[in-house]
């Protein structure tokens, strides 16, 4: 595919081959946990594949890359001062827009001094006698470290289809997940979209308003809210600064990390259908995901949902002028909320225009991409270019991309076989001194991820000072720990609506990859009292080793 090459020069003044931490990737995750911890004053070598920071705000340039998190909460509160002179735009921020914010915070605080970029990371072996970790870079590069935070990203490894023939295609094609960083033309084109999940909605109105005919590629239809995208106003940018206090504390403590998120009491089926109506026109007409917390239990009872379901597929339908169209475009086998609900502005309409046609590959399923196009069972769509929408390799991809093992011979990947296994999301036992910031088994994607970095790195910093100042060189999760907290987390997660949906939450959209529900469902206020628990008890369920004292 075109458009993925970040540069190849690299600038190893910032590389330090013996460190007390290494950091892997320059996202908000990555840049917040150097920030910390070099506040703390130890030495940390951060390693980037990108040529600069941002993580998936980096590579996902493609057109009509939004935020799906109202942007005043999808910002840093770990600096009074940045949150005052930051100031955002629109009610959703724009990628471009995100990626200044970040390049603003990496200036601010005088970042990029401590990153290797233009660097992947290939391997980290950890040395059982001498409780350190040797990580090794594609290039050659060797760092020796004690600690190592794999800070990757949830949604980082992108995932092109398994389709026969895909790389024979002539034209340009193109993965939502790693855009090019110039431009992209489509005018007066013939172009195809495969994937319409969150990348794919967002992209097809955009492309559509250029290409000469644009054919979208869909397999399952999508539920998607309109986003109620605008641009802010300065007296509410101001309001909100001045409570931005109060605002960060309800966000922490919240299911969701976001504060300005329904809390509801109310079950679906007590109320009455006029109700429900209205309070569903609300809640629509408001834009944004908080839709489903309309009513306590849409996420949990079938019944609950599908009063939520059937409004949204109305509302769907009276968006697309054919109703028959209109019928192909509405999800009528998934629970709402169930897949990643995504919000949109003017997608189902797109499919008014003259100029897009929808395939319904359900129905006549791709049998291979051609040197031209695109071959369904009854039909050959010849194209100009071919943009592949279809996700990452979610929560688990980036992390297993590297060979993580120990002198011993234990393997991550070996472990992670039958799905990944983490205490807290926080750690992997077997692994000592290896974290991961917002890891399978913790709120991550279910949350705005901000809120769930910051806490993690705060942890994760908090626990390595605790180790630092004991004169400990070792924590590790205990297996009987880690076995609690996966049984914890099928438990919750069996308890929800969640479990019936093949979505990349459960790993679905990887052939091979283990139906493994991996986000934490119990919310981000819950989850940030077990956590803050755990360590005030002196780190129950982890063991801590190694003193040097003498």
């Amino acid at each position: 595919m075109s458009g993925q090459s970040n540069g190849s020069s690299k600038d190893l003044t910032a590389l330090k081959s013996n460190v007390d931490v290494v950091v892997v990737g320059a996202g908000f995750a990555g840049l917040y946990m150097l920030h910390r911890l070099r506040c703390m004053g130890l030495c940390v070598q951060v390693i980037e594949a990108g040529s600069d920071v941002g993580g998936t705000w980096f590579w996902n340039r493609y057109p009509g890359a939004r935020c799906d998190v109202e942007s005043m909460e999808y910002s840093y509160s770990f600096s009074e001062d940045l949150q005052q002179e930051w100031n955002w735009t629109e009610r959703y921020a724009t990628q471009p827009e995100i990626l200044k914010y970040i390049n603003h915070v990496a200036d601010r605080f005088d970042l990029r001094r401590d990153v290797l970029f233009n660097t992947r990371v290939s391997s980290a072996l950890f040395d059982e006698a001498t409780s350190r970790w040797t990580v090794s870079t594609q290039s050659g590069e060797v760092i020796k470290t004690q600690f190592c935070v794999m800070a990757t990203g949830c949604l980082s490894a992108a995932k092109p289809p398994e389709i026969i023939g895909r790389d024979l295609f002539k034209g340009a094609s193109y993965h939502t997940g790693l855009w090019p960083h110039e431009p992209v033309d489509f005018t007066g084109k013939t172009v195809g979209v495969i994937g319409t999940g969150s990348s794919g909605i967002q992209t097809i109105p955009e492309v559509a308003k250029q290409a000469g005919h644009l054919f979208v590629f869909q397999r399952t239809p999508t539920f998607s809210l309109p986003a109620g995208n605008r641009a802010l106003k300065h007296t509410e940018v101001q309001e909100i600064k001045q409570n931005y206090v109060d605002l960060r504390q309800r966000a922490r403590v919240s299911p969701t990390g976001v504060a300005s998120y329904p809390l509801p009491t109310l079950s679906a089926l007590e109320a009455t259908l006029q109700e429900r109506e209205v309070a569903y026109e609300f809640r629509w007409q408001a834009g944004g995901t908080a839709y489903t917390r309309t009513y306590k239990d849409i996420m949990l009872v079938a019944e609950s949902n599908e009063t939520a379901a059937d409004f949204a597929r109305r509302k769907i339908q009276s968006r697309v002028s054919d109703p028959v169209l209109a019928e192909k475009l509405t999800p009528r086998d998934i629970h709402i909320g169930t897949k990643r609900l995504c919000l949109d502005t003017q997608y189902f309409e797109t499919f008014n225009r003259d100029n897009v046609s929808l395939v319904d590959i359900r129905s006549t399923p791709i049998q291979e991409i051609t040197e031209v196009g695109v071959k369904t069972s009854d039909a050959e769509y010849k194209l100009d270019a071919l943009i592949f929408a279809t996700g990452f390799d979610a929560m688990t991809g980036a992390i297993l991309n590297i060979d993580i093992r120990t002198t011993s011979g234990l393997s991550l990947a070996e472990k992670w076989r039958s799905g990944p296994l983490t205490y807290l999301g926080l750690m992997t036992a077997g692994f000592p001194n290896l974290f991961m910031v917002t890891g399978p088994g913790s709120p991550s994607v279910l949350s705005n991820v901000v809120v769930s970095i910051e806490q993690h790195v705060e942890w994760i910093s908090d626990c390595i000072q605790h180790l630092t100042k004991n004169s400990c060189t070792q924590i590790e999760a205990t297996q009987t720990a880690e076995n609690n907290w996966v049984a914890h987390v099928n438990q919750l997660a069996n308890a929800t609506l969640f479990m019936n949906a093949n979505s990349w939450y459960l790993g679905a959209n990887v052939p091979g990859k283990p139906r493994v529900f991996m986000p934490y469902v119990g919310g981000v206020g819950r989850y940030r009292e077990e956590c803050t628990a755990i360590a005030n008890n002196g780190y129950t369920g982890f063991q801590i080793s190694g003193s040097t004292k003498t």
